[in-house]
């Protein structure tokens, strides 16, 4: 057995090396110049610094890969141990390779007892959906085969005893067809100096427009509730009923249709405006002008609402606060918004 130095024996031995340290530097200043040693003395510093963090980076590494060994180990037992009743020798090799772990340790993770389970008791499941009872019902009665109306025993003719009753959510397809008005026309016999007389026509939301009503509020109503573009609508009436209807016939519906909403909208800011609470915020949408076909201009959609009433918006091509001047006029409340400042 090799016997451990003595104390006084290191001590001394450093301080002979520091003292041989000492010496070397004093060789060193007497045999260069002053310039020169300062240099040298400035490279030995930065080595000195440089060996220093090196040695600093080199123990956090250490202590990090310690740190992702321990994180390993817990999910090495955490996969293979308490999760399984027994390893298997194949798995017990694999961990005996992993830095961290023991087949004592795993060994003894394997061999706990299960997890009981939860007496948690599961939510039943509600069951079938009902239909609402305000949809139509339509039966429909599906006949037995032929050879199930005759009975099997005696060869005579079975009785309907009853039905079994299922329900589903069906849905007819769109129907189109060619609505013809034709106007009665009167003239009197007797009195033909009196002329003829013809049945007046209902009013129309477009004058002349080839789509009756019905066709023209279903494309506002998909395009604005549904999210439809307009694109879209245009070849779904070309594919069902083999009507080609441009894009920009579809844009001169919907146009008509706002013009013809403009005084409920104007309702509808008067009563938001006589209250004493709004809140608005903005919006930008990109809109294609005029003088530039291909090159969009980004506009603003405004929106004033209150909590639990109406929300009306109001289209703007810029953000400045003319917009919203004009919108509240002499509205006196509280306006609530972000921190952004109309110029």
């Amino acid at each position: 057995m090799s016997e451990a130095p003595h104390p006084s024996s290191a001590s001394t031995g450093a301080t002979s090396s520091t003292s041989s340290e000492l010496e070397l530097i004093e060789q060193l200043k007497q045999q260069l110049a002053g310039p020169l040693f300062a240099a040298v003395s400035d490279q030995f510093s930065h080595l000195q610094n440089t060996v220093l963090s090196y040695q600093n980076k080199l123990q956090y590494a250490e202590l990090k890969i310690r740190v992702l060994e321990e994180r390993l180990r817990l999910v090495r037992i955490a996969k293979y141990g308490p999760g399984s009743e027994k390893l298997s020798d194949a798995q017990l090799e694999l961990l005996e390779l992993e830095p961290g772990v023991s087949t004592v340790e795993v060994q003894a993770e394997s061999e706990r007892p299960p997890i009981q389970p939860s007496t948690k008791t599961k939510r039943q499941h509600p069951g079938r959906q009902e239909l609402p009872a305000n949809l139509p019902r339509v039966e429909r009665i599906l006949k037995c085969t032929p050879e199930q109306c005759v009975c099997q025993g005696c060869g005579k003719e079975t009785v309907v005893i009853g039905h079994e009753e299922s329900s589903q959510l069906d849905v007819e397809p769109a129907k189109y067809f060619v609505l013809i008005s034709k106007r009665e026309k009167r003239a009197c016999k007797s009195c033909e100096e009196q002329g003829v007389v013809s049945a007046p026509l209902p009013r129309r939301i477009i004058e002349k427009c080839l789509a009756s009503d019905q066709i023209v509020v279903d494309t506002v109503v998909s395009k604005y509730c549904d999210h439809q573009p307009l694109y879209r609508q245009s070849a779904i009436l070309e594919r069902d009923s083999g009507v080609e209807l441009s894009r920009a016939t579809l844009d001169g519906w919907v146009l008509k249709v706002g013009e013809l909403l403009i005084p409920m909208a104007s309702a509808m800011r008067q009563e938001l405006l006589r209250g004493t609470y709004i809140q608005a915020d903005e919006t930008p949408v990109d809109v294609q002008m005029h003088e530039g076909r291909g090159k969009n201009h980004q506009a603003y959609l405004w929106q004033y609402s209150r909590p639990g009433g109406m929300v009306v918006f109001d289209f703007r091509l810029g953000r400045g606060r003319d917009g919203p001047k004009r919108f509240l006029g002499q509205f006196e409340g509280i306006l609530q918004t972000d921190g952004y400042t109309a110029v």
